[in-house]
């Protein structure tokens, strides 16, 4: 099997690895005081982004608040009358994909999911280099957690033009320095701007 995939700007990238991708305010905050996400700039332009993206990704790791909110609305998306386009398209998209759910409460979940108990750095390794793809990695915590254990290869941060004040920050304080190089960037008409940045060993 050819290791080695073309991304959504072109670009030849290995397989395998796992891409931490978040929205956050100019302030860095992923959600509101309330885990309110209406601020969210989520246009035509940005969902086909995204579908392009993750299209071709192994898999997902989600949190468990990440994966509910995801399982709740996604699955039958596409029935939606007024779900169209990008949507529709993305509604195919998550119920096929593998996807992998980190909890201590959850006892099963449908639609091709496997329940995780703890973020073990072998078996994570395992799943991402078994997958045939990169892996989406999605939830603040989660995130963390996987930073922690050094397991984050990319970073994409979508920054939206807004400014919260108050909200859940994306990065809490931790004990360990994590050095990226800017991939690249890149602006949507809705203002919102990506910034793409990879590990830098050594």
């Amino acid at each position: 099997m050819d290791s080695r995939m073309v991304g959504d700007d072109g670009e030849e990238a290995a397989m395998g690895k796992i891409v931490m991708m978040m929205s956050v305010s100019v302030d860095g905050f992923f959600a509101d005081p309330d885990g309110g996400l209406d601020w969210h700039l989520i246009d035509e332009e940005l969902h086909y982004h995204f579908n392009a993206l993750l299209a071709p990704m192994g898999a997902f790791f989600d949190g468990r608040v990440t994966y509910q909110l995801m399982a709740d609305y996604w699955p039958t998306a596409d029935q939606d009358p007024g779900s169209a386009g990008p949507m529709a398209e993305f509604a195919g998209i998550w119920r096929d994909m593998p996807k992998y759910v980190f909890s201590r409460t959850l006892d099963q979940a449908g639609w091709n999911t496997t329940v995780l108990r703890e973020v073990v750095p072998d078996e994570i390794r395992k799943i991402a280099e078994q997958v045939g793809g990169d892996v989406a990695l999605g939830g603040a915590a989660l995130g963390a957690a996987f930073l922690e254990q050094d397991l984050v290869d990319e970073i994409r941060l979508y920054v939206h033009p807004v400014v919260l004040g108050r909200g859940r920050p994306l990065f809490q304080p931790a004990d360990h320095r994590h050095d990226l190089r800017l991939k690249r960037t890149r602006t949507f008409g809705s203002g919102v701007v990506l910034l793409h940045y990879e590990r830098r060993d050594g």
